[in-house]
């Protein structure tokens, strides 16, 4: 049975998280453009691969057919991105399962924003708090209203909130910076919190947030 399904974005794989907390059996990898060229070289049962693949060459066009047997090309002038079509191709094949975005970060900031915002759209708003974004330094979650209890990631050290449409009443409850039923009337990002335990409790009343568990890359000696 799927559980998960991993949607693969342009973004090199030096981009992509710990792939080893994907089970194979639960998994459906579904690839994305360029990502789908990157998840086959990586050794990865793409099932799907949808976009305009206009960022492979004609050679790498040709290697791609002939290694994944299921693809929906389009034309590159088109009103979704590719990685909508690719959660939009998720969401049809597989309604019930949990989605993540990899190789959706770290390249060109309008796609990165358009990934970020991307479970605003009405559209998605159905699947929001059963999408995330991953990448090798960062974990996005999304929250409709309501009190949450998150557990920390073992290898992050910082918390953020962030306030992707106005929120009200936002309360964080046990982290190390703490807010009680506080308006943000505007979207903002309250960065570099911490956890103090294990978990951290949240709550907020009306708007949309996520949260970022986030670490700094090693420098290299």
């Amino acid at each position: 049975m799927i559980k998960d399904v991993v949607i693969i974005g342009g973004a090199p794989p030096s981009t992509w998280p710990e792939m080893s907390q994907f089970k194979i059996e639960e998994t459906a990898f579904i690839g994305v453009d360029r990502g789908s060229l990157y998840g086959v070289k990586a050794g990865l049962p793409i099932m799907e691969a949808v976009g305009d693949f206009d960022s492979l060459s004609e050679s790498e066009w040709i290697w791609l057919e002939k290694n994944i047997s299921n693809i929906s090309r389009c034309a590159a002038e088109k009103d979704d991105t590719d990685m909508e079509l690719g959660v939009l191709k998720a969401i049809e094949k597989y309604p019930n399962a949990n989605y993540y975005l990899i190789g959706a970060t770290g390249g060109r900031l309008d796609h990165y924003l358009g990934n970020i915002w991307l479970p605003l759209q009405e559209r998605f708003l159905p699947i929001l708090e059963r999408l995330s974004i991953l990448d090798n330094q960062n974990s996005i979650v999304y929250y409709l209203p309501g009190e949450y209890e998150i557990i920390k990631e073992a290898d992050k050290d910082y918390l953020a909130y962030i306030c992707l449409t106005p929120v009200r009443k936002l309360s964080l409850f046990d982290a190390k910076y703490q807010l009680d039923q506080v308006d943000f009337l505007y979207p903002r990002s309250l960065s570099s919190n911490e956890f103090v335990g294990d978990t951290s409790r949240f709550a907020f009343e009306d708007g949309i947030l996520a949260t970022i568990q986030s670490k700094d890359l090693k420098k290299e000696s």
